[in-house]
């Protein structure tokens, strides 16, 4: 699909050939440039498939390349200066390039070189391609270090041996793919940022985290002594047959053994059954109580997982909030579309949906039967997880670029036969640092034509640096319903479903 626009332009497309930068620097690169008089589009890209898809349907024609080539693409109005969005993209790539006579330290080049500047017990967090993840990790396990892995696409296998050597050293992996840790109150990767306490988690799920800490926050406004001490990742795979909970039994291990963790809470996609029935026996040894919130077949949603903490700790759990609406007229087709950022999330609302509408399409499905091939809008109830492994290499997380997701977003909005849109946004450190002001205008636009009813699961806390209200206020002025709780959020798609059947 080529960029529509209002007067004629031209492109500029090369080939940068050697040159490297991680997709997140990119697309900040991306979006200085296109801030550049004269520039209509910018997107300054590593030559990956997805990467070329992405280009190639924005109308650029991109020459032979490889993954290595880093590609330059702008479309400028006709009278814009070449010279000068060159001299922009150079300028916005600068500062990662070093400079000659720079008496600043460098950064360390390697995992061993970091680890000699650290103190003893610092985590090792590793954030590099998928295939050069499990060395990383491996150096950090050697130097008696835990390690939080963020990269995705890295084999079971190596993280089934990764995890193994860590058992026989006492360490603790977190991933790979985990995007979200709190130790001891400090926020990694995609953390929210929240009150401590005394619950300790253990999270097989990087959103489902979130949501707990978002909702326990929530509600610890009104209720002392709700709080969390640690969350501890473990990757979204950990509680899978091939992994068998080896990260999950360490990290519960050493919640057990803290005397400031009061209560522990488990949280994961849906596990392997061989694997949950072994932690169930697990927890029962344990001398800290556990409440097991583990998503599956006629499970618990995360937000009854998170009022039976509340009610463990001797606490009502309070309403949980909902924003306008107003804005949710009746549905305006049969089928439900769910596009996520949180994969957790996503498996939550497919598991509730598909018990009330029936077998839910997706590229995480909840059985082989109900996968989507490479069309991600098809004629049936569909969910996708934008955060999948195989719709981020070469990009950022899409908690940082929705440039995908905000595409689907209007394809879903134009189709006759979708009835209601369910969106998740998702705030807390290393996320986009305004989500809503990207969200918001593509909902605007995807409801301008057709006013397809859209609900929004917004999780946050108020101390998150993006600010919950002002993310709440943009959403609902766009025109969505908003819900701290995506179960709840899920729930007024559903129904807004059922409604248009009957």
């Amino acid at each position: 699909m080529t960029t529509p626009t209002t007067t004629p332009t031209r492109d500029h497309v090369e080939l940068r050939s050697g040159a490297y930068a991680d997709s997140v620097t990119l697309l900040q690169v991306s979006r200085a440039v296109q801030a550049t008089p004269g520039v209509v589009a910018a997107q300054v890209a590593m030559a990956t498939g997805l990467n070329l898809e992405v280009l190639e349907g924005m109308g650029f024609d991109i020459p032979a390349s490889s993954p290595n080539d880093m590609v330059v693409a702008l479309r400028l109005d006709p009278d814009a200066d070449v010279s000068a969005a060159l001299a922009a993209v150079d300028a916005a790539l600068a500062p990662t390039r070093p400079t000659a006579g720079d008496t600043t330290v460098a950064p360390p080049r390697t995992t061993g070189s970091a680890l000699r500047r650290t103190p003893p017990g610092a985590i090792a967090l590793v954030s590099v391609p998928g295939a050069s993840a499990t060395v990383e990790a491996m150096d950090a396990l050697e130097a008696g270090r835990d390690v939080m892995v963020f990269s995705d696409n890295v084999p079971v296998a190596e993280e089934v041996a990764l995890k193994q050597y860590a058992a026989t050293r006492g360490a603790l992996v977190m991933g790979p793919d985990c995007g979200t840790a709190v130790v001891d109150g400090v926020g990694l990767g995609f953390a929210n940022a929240v009150r401590p306490g005394r619950i300790g988690i253990v999270a097989a799920s990087g959103t489902g985290c979130q949501q707990l800490l978002a909702l326990l926050h929530h509600a610890g406004g009104t209720s002392e002594g709700v709080g969390v001490r640690h969350a501890l990742g473990v990757g979204g795979r950990d509680l899978s047959a091939a992994v068998g909970g080896l990260a999950t039994r360490e990290a519960l291990r050493r919640l057990d053994a803290d005397p400031d963790v009061d209560l522990v809470v488990v949280v994961s996609k849906p596990p392997a059954a061989e694997v949950a029935d072994a932690l169930t026996r697990d927890t029962e040894a344990l001398g800290t109580p556990v409440e097991l919130g583990l998503l599956g077949r006629g499970q618990r949603d995360l937000t009854a997982v998170a009022e039976a903490v509340l009610e463990r700790l001797g606490h009502t759990a309070p309403e949980w909030p909902v924003h306008g609406t107003d804005n949710t007229g009746p549905a305006t087709g049969p089928l439900l579309r769910g596009l996520f950022v949180g994969g957790t999330l996503c498996d939550e609302s497919m598991l509730m949906a598909t018990e009330a509408l029936g077998p839910i399409r997706s590229n995480i499905p909840l059985s082989d039967d109900l996968a989507l091939d490479d069309e991600l809008l098809i004629d049936a109830h569909t969910m996708v997880d934008f955060g999948d492994d195989a719709l981020t290499q070469g990009r950022a997380h899409p908690m940082i670029d929705p440039t995908l997701r905000n595409e689907q977003l209007a394809r879903a909005a134009a189709d006759p036969a979708t009835g209601v849109i369910l969106l998740d946004l998702v705030l807390g450190h290393g996320a986009e640092p305004d989500p809503a002001a990207l969200l918001a205008p593509a909902i605007e636009a995807a409801r301008r034509d057709r006013p397809v009813p859209v609900v929004v699961s917004l999780v946050g806390t108020d101390l998150d640096p993006q600010g919950l209200d002002a993310q709440r206020d943009a959403l609902v002025a766009a025109g969505a319903e908003v819900h701290l709780s995506n179960a709840s959020a899920t729930r007024r798609a559903i129904q807004l479903i059922e409604g248009a059947a009957r």
